[in-house]
């Protein structure tokens, strides 16, 4: 392969720090395996000298994979690696730390299900409080911050202080450290022992970080000190696709590195070897739109027959059955399953899509795992509450839902295996209030015995009280209760084709044989398979046909993102999910969602922003939204193609669709005309 001249400039790099812009498909496994070639043959630095830093064992095996495909065999002693794995290296040698210091993933779970049980904090979703806090406390450790000058996002931050000091203490009783303990540890270490830092920086005198926009603050601040005097440290990475802001990963690393640097050189590697012209031009009028970042001018090297196309459809199922009928048609026409890609923004999306997908029988797997919707804590209280209905009285089931909502019924009152009312009552019968409390539970049960499951869901939301009380649960755990009102939609949407409770059990029960079965072919190399992943998930991969669905506003970008930093991730995101495609993209959105009517997403509007022949064609017209300004493509879908000034161009209006939503201006925007 022919270097480009870029390439060539970063390859033959031989002292002084460097940035390497490296955008999707630049080749920069490319580049760090070469430069790492030229240092040793050219440059004769010893190769025991260079230090390869990647973010997750599989990139590090398979870098070093690379680089012995180039060299031979003998990878000539040339250090690959973590940013774990060498922190862990400078402690070993330092303390004596071995395997048994470090935190099992499995065990830190267990002790931090033992800190909120002593504290006394009743969560309903203790696994994703758990993953969330301890996601929290990474993120403190990761930015340094000080813990009584942090404030948590899931829980009171005097809650929070006291489940961190309670762990750090249980990590010091064990003799353990956690993956975060290992930076701090190794941070201290190099900055109050100038000779153990001298050490390693003799070492470690080439320093090439891969995906650099992924580190955190502290892990830069290590690799900083590692460079020592020489700099010879290159970082490889594209703030464009910076992703982890939830655990302290910021673009301003890339951004700031000439500040840290003032020498050093800057490089764009400057050609998209993977996607067709039309992806790469369609991505870049997209990611352009950020205001913190390096401008880029990507050429690519494909000019095929690729095509974005945008489609809209009225509801989730037609949104899904047009999925399934597109890969159908691909693969009929002799592309492997494999070949094929389907991105959404959460795990939670594809649920409804993954039953379609088992209905036509196409085989998928999964990167991400996807939660089961049956297992969720929401649905597992309403599938309590309709068991009881059916008949059943196991006490597990009556514990489950006898105070949600709350109905201050005491666990003592039912000791027995199976819940009799008469007994209940008796246990009250001081207590006229609490008998009719009980009186009220009963009738609710009996009423619901002979509906269909959604009229049973509706009833349990509004004549039970259940969505009452998931308001005053989302308040207690300081989140938003839209969140937990979808899972309720959710169900609503899953038990609509079902008249009786027998079939809808029957059809949960087969489904989750089928998502068991699929999960087993998960890391089978030979199982021709669609993917499904989120944007997260895709990062680094690459399909011939991507689909990205639910392009709505709230969804990509999500309703969490507020500020313009998270809307510049949001944005990020989508920018990875869309060059993930080589040969053809699908962007999917929807106008109805649980019977809520939703907008197309601002990042489908900024792709056509600039497109005249659209709006000339589609006669788009203005009208006000909520907090900005819509431009709506009516009745209309569209394929597009860029020109060589990166201008769209309409190459079919399809079939039609009522109001396509195209794009949304900020009220910033609006305010200056």
């Amino acid at each position: 392969m022919n270097l480009s001249k870029a390439q060539e400039t970063v390859v033959t790099h031989e002292l002084g720090p460097m940035l390497v812009l490296a955008g999707p498909g630049s080749g920069k496994t490319f580049v760090i395996t070469r430069r790492t070639r030229y240092l040793i043959e050219q440059c004769g630095v010893d190769p025991r000298n260079i230090l390869v830093i990647t973010f997750t064992k599989a990139a590090a095996d398979e870098m070093k994979e690379r680089f012995e495909q180039l060299m031979g065999e003998n990878n000539y002693g040339v250090n690959f690696g973590t940013f774990h794995a060498i922190f862990f290296k400078i402690l070993k040698y330092a303390y004596n730390f071995n395997g048994n210091n470090i935190l099992r993933e499995e065990v830190k779970y267990q002790m931090m299900q033992e800190i909120i049980r002593k504290l006394d904090y009743a969560v309903e979703d203790e696994k994703d409080f758990i993953e969330s806090i301890i996601s929290e406390i990474s993120l403190v450790k990761g930015e340094g911050i000080q813990i009584d000058f942090y404030y948590s996002m899931n829980c009171p931050e005097n809650l929070f202080q006291k489940i961190y000091k309670e762990y750090e203490e249980k990590l010091r009783q064990a003799n353990l450290v956690d993956f975060d303990d290992m930076m701090l540890l190794c941070y201290q270490l190099l900055k109050e022992r100038e000779d153990i830092l001298k050490l390693w920086q003799k070492k470690y005198q080439y320093i090439m970080v891969d995906e650099a926009q992924d580190s955190n603050q502290m892990q830069y601040a290590i690799t900083k000190m590692l460079a020592g005097e020489t700099k010879h440290l290159m970082l490889v990475g594209d703030d464009d696709q910076s992703l982890y802001r939830f655990r302290g990963a910021k673009p301003e690393i890339l951004l700031n590195f000439k500040k840290d640097f003032p020498n050093a050189k800057k490089v764009l590697l400057d050609y998209n070897y993977r996607s067709q012209e039309n992806i790469v031009k369609g991505a870049l009028k997209v990611i352009k739109n950020n205001k913190k970042r390096f401008e880029k001018d990507i050429k690519p090297t494909r000019k095929g027959e690729g095509e974005i196309v945008i489609s809209g459809f009225q509801t989730i199922l037609e949104e899904n059955k047009s999925v399934v009928t597109k890969i159908q048609e691909i693969y009929q026409k002799g592309t492997p399953y494999r070949d094929i890609a389907v991105l959404f923004r959460t795990n939670t999306q594809p649920r409804a899509l993954v039953g379609l997908l088992m209905a036509y029988n196409i085989p998928f797997r999964m990167k991400d795992t996807m939660p089961n919707i049956y297992d969720h804590w929401i649905a597992k209280n309403i599938l309590a509450y309709i068991r009881l209905a059916m008949g059943q009285r196991e006490r597990n089931l009556f514990l489950e839902v006898m105070n949600r909502p709350k109905r201050y019924i005491a666990r003592d009152s039912v000791k027995e295996k199976n819940v009799d009312f008469n007994t209940l009552r008796s246990y009250y019968l001081d207590k006229s209030f609490m008998v009719d409390r009980i009186n009220k539970l009963e009738y609710d049960l009996n009423l619901m015995k002979s509906m269909n499951p959604l009229a049973a869901i509706k009833y349990i939301r509004n004549g039970v009280g259940y969505n009452s009380y998931l308001e005053e649960y989302a308040k207690f755990r300081n989140i938003k209760v839209e969140e937990l009102l979808e899972v309720l939609e959710e169900l609503e949407e899953n038990s609509k084709d079902f008249k009786t409770y027998s079939q809808w059990f029957s059809f949960m029960e087969q489904y989750q044989e089928n998502l068991k079965e699929q999960i087993q072919h998960k890391n089978e190399k030979d199982y021709d398979s669609i993917s499904l992943m989120t944007f997260h998930g895709c990062k680094g991969l690459e399909f011939k046909n991507v689909f990205i669905v639910d392009a709505n506003e709230g969804i990509t970008p999500h309703r969490k993102a507020v500020s313009s930093t998270e809307m510049e991730e949001e944005r990020r995101m989508f920018y990875v999910a869309m060059t993930r495609a080589k040969d053809n993209l699908f962007l999917y959105y929807i106008k109805e969602r649980y019977e809520k009517k939703l907008i197309c997403s601002r990042f489908i509007g900024e792709l056509l922003s600039d497109s005249s022949e659209i709006k000339e064609q589609a006669r788009v017209e203005h009208k006000t939204y909520g907090m900005g300004t819509v431009l709506s493509l009516n009745e209309k879908k569209c394929t597009i193609k860029f020109d060589q000034l990166g201008v769209p161009k309409v190459l079919s209006l399809e079939f039609c669709i009522q109001n396509q939503l195209i794009k949304v201006i900020s009220e910033q925007e609006r305010n200056r005309g």
